[in-house]
């Protein structure tokens, strides 16, 4: 039995394992090998993937793919190999979007944090629920927002090359073709309810199979730490800024506020759609009846077609000339206060306009940019704050052996972390220089501080660890019920996959189809058509028939495979009906279409990024990639 599960693991399994994995690293190439002992994984154009980064990848993999700890050494070396490649892509284009320059803008972020589902009460954004999900997850905010700007710098380059691909008419025709195709097939299913008593796990089995697989059910490598950090936002918080000091700010940089002359006005807008004549009729007796004395404002609210300026008595606010709309631009920029005109043509229809103001051209009031100019202000003392606390920091450093000295150098209190693991951990989250720093021999050891770890622009931090705890094992009676669940299951899928091919060895035989699915006590179905995009078909069936060979004129093809629950289906395929793409509905045409393109558009991003690795210079740090302890 074990030695079966051993023996999958280099055969169909392993090719199982890679392939899901090989999903995420979709992109290959060269790279140039060398023997040397250099702290980093890779180099893609002189800039550094660091060793802890490749090994925090791979042990995310080993965790989300538990099976892979029992694979053989080659396995786990391919593996690693597709976890470097997908981080030296990711660098490449990386560097290719610094290169052009691609931004994300603080409105965008925003907008994508605040769309995000898992951030809102009743369809709203909710600030609480936002910082809370991201502390349960070991997020600090800055943190999480520096992340998703490098999404969607990425998206932006992935979207851009996907969305300008295009689908030939006869790619789509065959699509067609393929998607109203029906299959009739006969469907036999093995329960694995009811081979579970056929399954026999020993103690003795769970023994050996924990003795053999040592790798497995490991805790990781952890600290207990403590560190002195550094914030810009509490050094602005303590900053205050004077009236005087921001007057004379104000007087220095007014320059930067300057603004074009600006026209305050008001209109009432008569619309011209159906019959002009009558539309510029009208304007013209409103506009006599205000130069009679009537009120401009009350006109306004009851004729103005303009409902969002009629509800202010026409009032269009101040506005330059180019923000103004052609015709009526003209006339305000030539009117003198008070002044009515009308009618005046527009695309819109007629306006009778009056000038209520001019704002003069010049700096911009304080008050309008007071809040502007104080939180500059604010953030250049800050800076200036910042840099001594720094200073104050490294001075102490240099002498210090412990943190207490540190504290008071900058007048912070010492924090704690206990069980901080090379994956990171609150309020860190997986911050890679603070996982480096912690994780660095001397530090480790409890002989030194860690060197000042620059976290992000706004934030500084010294690192001591209090204890170390190296990755341990499980013990066995902890896992036991793990192990014998494991085996059961692997045993339950022998039994079903035996039940499967004796079940086809006896249709081969000329066994009617019900017979044999009763003498291997599996349930048949009658007949019946499947169709390939059937929404309430297992998906793990859907694909066996539809992958299947089509049938001979008088032997149907038959197979078997594991379903979506967790049993194993024999089909027997008895005939093969042409679509017919007329009958397929226009939405879901179109929505076939659109896969399609968007298809065609990932074969040609996964080009553009195979060029542009090509065209980089990688050096791979072979001995790093060699290694296979499972820490």
């Amino acid at each position: 039995m074990l030695q079966n599960l051993r023996e999958k693991f280099t055969g169909w399994i392993a090719i199982t394992i890679l392939a899901v994995i090989g999903v995420t690293f979709v992109f290959v190439g060269g790279a140039n090998f060398v023997f040397i002992g250099n702290n980093y994984a890779a180099k893609v154009d002189d800039i550094d993937i660091g060793i802890a980064q490749f090994e925090n990848a791979y042990r995310d993999q080993i965790q989300q793919n538990p099976q892979l700890a029992q694979a053989s050494p080659e396995i786990r070396g391919q593996v690693r190999a597709s976890i470097l490649e997908q981080l030296i892509q990711q660098r490449v284009i990386d560097n290719y979007i610094d290169e052009a320059g691609y931004q994300i803008s603080d409105s965008q972020l925003t907008a994508l944090i605040q769309g995000t589902p898992e951030f809102q009460v009743d369809g709203k954004f909710d600030m609480d629920t936002y910082l809370d999900l991201l502390a349960t997850n070991g997020y600090e905010p800055t943190d999480f927002e520096r992340a998703q700007r490098v999404t969607l710098r990425r998206s932006q380059l992935q979207y851009g090359i996907r969305g300008s691909a295009i689908m030939s008419p006869a790619a789509f025709r065959r699509y067609l073709n393929l998607a109203g195709e029906q299959r009739i097939v006969r469907l036999a299913t093995i329960d694995p309810v009811i081979v579970a008593s056929e399954t026999a796990v020993t103690d003795e089995m769970i023994d050996a199979f924990y003795n053999d697989n040592p790798t497995m059910f490991q805790l990781p490598e952890s600290a207990d730490i403590e560190y002195v950090e550094i914030q810009r936002s509490q050094v602005i918080e303590s900053v205050s800024v004077s009236e005087e000091e921001l007057l004379d700010y104000y007087e220095y940089n007014k320059d930067r506020y300057t603004q074009d002359e600006q026209r305050q006005s008001s209109h009432i807008l008569i619309l011209a759609e159906y019959d002009e004549a009558a539309a510029e009729a009208q304007a013209n007796d409103l506009l006599a009846r205000i130069n009679a004395g009537e009120s401009f404002e009350d006109l306004a609210r009851e004729f103005s077609a303009d409902t969002f300026t009629a509800e202010r008595g026409g009032d269009l606010g101040a506005m330059t000339r180019s923000q103004m709309m052609d015709g009526l631009d003209s006339a305000v920029f030539s009117m003198l206060e008070s002044d009515v005109q009308g009618p005046i043509r527009t695309e819109f229809g007629f306006h009778v306009v009056r000038l209520d103001s001019i704002i003069e051209p010049g700096p911009l009031p304080l008050e309008q940019v007071r809040g502007e100019l104080t939180t500059e202000l604010q953030e250049q003392q800050a800076e200036s704050l910042f840099r001594d606390l720094e200073r104050s920091l490294s001075d102490a450093l240099f002498d210090a052996t412990e943190l207490g000295a540190l504290s008071a150098a900058v007048d912070v209190e010492i924090l704690s972390v206990a069980g901080f693991t090379r994956q990171g951990g609150e309020p860190f989250g997986g911050e890679q220089e603070v996982i480096d720093a912690v994780f660095d021999e001397i530090v480790l050891s409890g002989e030194q501080l860690s060197e000042i770890v620059e976290i992000n622009a706004d934030r500084s931090a010294v690192f001591a660890v209090t204890n170390h705890y190296p990755a341990t094992r499980q013990p066995l009676e902890d896992v036991r019920d793990v192990v014998r669940a494991s085996l059961e299951a692997q045993q339950a899928e022998e039994i079903m996959a035996g039940k499967a091919d004796q079940m086809i060895a006896m249709l081969d035989e000329g066994t009617e189809f019900t017979a044999a699915a009763e003498a291997i006590g599996a349930t048949a179905e009658e007949p019946s058509i499947m169709a390939r995009s059937a929404p309430d078909a297992d998906q793990f069936v859907s694909v066996a028939v539809f992958t299947a060979l089509k049938p001979a004129q008088d032997a149907p093809t038959t197979g078997s495979t594991r379903n979506g629950v967790g049993g194993y289906v024999v089909y027997s395929l008895e005939a093969v009906v042409p679509g017919s793409p007329e009958a397929l509905p226009v939405e879901q045409r179109d929505a076939g279409k659109a896969q399609l393109t968007d298809q065609a558009g990932v074969g040609d991003f996964i080009a553009f990024v195979q060029a542009l690795r090509e065209d980089a210079e990688v050096i791979i740090n072979d001995d790093v990639l060699a290694g296979q302890d499972l820490l």
